[in-house]
């Protein structure tokens, strides 16, 4: 925390506590409450960055709201303030066995508080209490980012992956780690000026990624021309699930409309179904972004959820 004490609500037998940083005990306590939400609602409902900002210490614009009734740990809500331009954002999820009993919509309330009335709101997977709630508490529908799925076995409905064709004078290698940070970084950032979700990564951002059980620098393509970094697929493999993704898949804006995404895009899901044996893969694509829709369309991916964002509209 940053101040002496952690602010504190108290309505009847629940509290809400603020924090800036999570000690172990009470990270491994929200990560124990999310995964079994996720057991009921199909999908965590807080996203993978998310969970690696419970571990580490505190991180600049990142505050956790912790909703205890009688003593125990029911809700958790993650508001984030580091985009200079929008409002802040939040994730949050109530404990099943706790649900219908007024906590969401407090926990609610408080984020709004925190926020200044300047709030968005993620409802992953767009579960029907997620949009009353976002009813009550005066949110609109933002933004869509969907989950496309695709099966990868010859055989199962969707087209032939084909051969990836790069553009000329382009060759393809795995990511290396620590000798390849400094690049990948800058391109990401290019690649993703416009959602600074994923632009905004920084050194921290990857080592946190490179630390955890799933990352493989096998899966993670890195495109180049000549010397220059010219655009990467990183793949991941989510092993209870039997699925890979295409995590990011960044071109620099030098390099884009020559065809190197499609063969990025390739590579990997060959690389998932050849080298992984996995018979399924994923991606996340906002709803509105009608070029890459088409792109992944053609590719055999087709809805499968979708998640959803709410906002203040102050």
């Amino acid at each position: 925390m940053t101040d002496a004490a952690a602010q504190q609500t108290a309505v009847g037998p629940r509290r809400i506590e603020t924090l800036d940083e999570l000690d172990s005990g009470r990270a491994d306590a929200v990560l124990a409450l999310i995964g079994a939400a996720a057991e009921v609602d199909g999908q965590a409902a807080v996203s993978e960055q998310g969970r690696l900002n419970l571990r580490g210490g505190a991180r600049a614009g990142v505050r956790h709201l912790l909703v205890e009734s009688d003593g125990v740990l029911v809700g958790y809500a993650q508001l984030e303030d580091t985009d200079p331009v929008e409002a802040p954002a939040a994730e949050m999820v109530i404990h099943p066995a706790y649900r219908a009993q007024g906590h969401g919509r407090a926990l609610g309330h408080a984020l709004l508080a925190a926020s200044g009335k300047r709030l968005r709101v993620w409802a992953h997977g767009g579960h029907p209490a997620a949009r009353h709630l976002a009813g009550l508490l005066g949110l609109a529908l933002f933004r869509e980012l969907r989950q496309l799925r695709r099966p990868l076995e010859e055989g199962a409905g969707a087209p032939p992956l084909g051969e990836p064709v790069l553009p000329a004078d382009v060759t393809v290698r795995p990511f290396v780690p620590g000798q390849d940070d400094a690049a990948w970084l800058a391109v990401n950032a290019a690649a993703f000026a416009h959602h600074p979700e994923q632009g905004s990564l920084t050194q921290r951002d990857l080592d946190d990624r490179k630390a955890e059980p799933w990352f493989d620098p096998a899966g993670f393509f890195l495109a180049f021309r000549g010397d220059r970094l010219a655009g990467f697929h990183w793949t991941k493999v989510h092993e209870r699930e039997r699925l890979g993704e295409v995590y990011v898949l960044g071109i620099h804006p030098d390099e884009q409309g020559g065809g190197l995404g499609r063969a990025l895009t390739l590579i990997g899901l060959r690389h998932l179904v050849h080298d992984r044996g996995l018979p399924t893969a994923m991606l996340y694509v906002d709803a509105d972004n009608a070029p890459a829709l088409a792109v992944y369309e053609r590719l055999g991916f087709t809805t499968h959820e979708v998640d959803l964002m709410y906002r203040t509209e102050t």
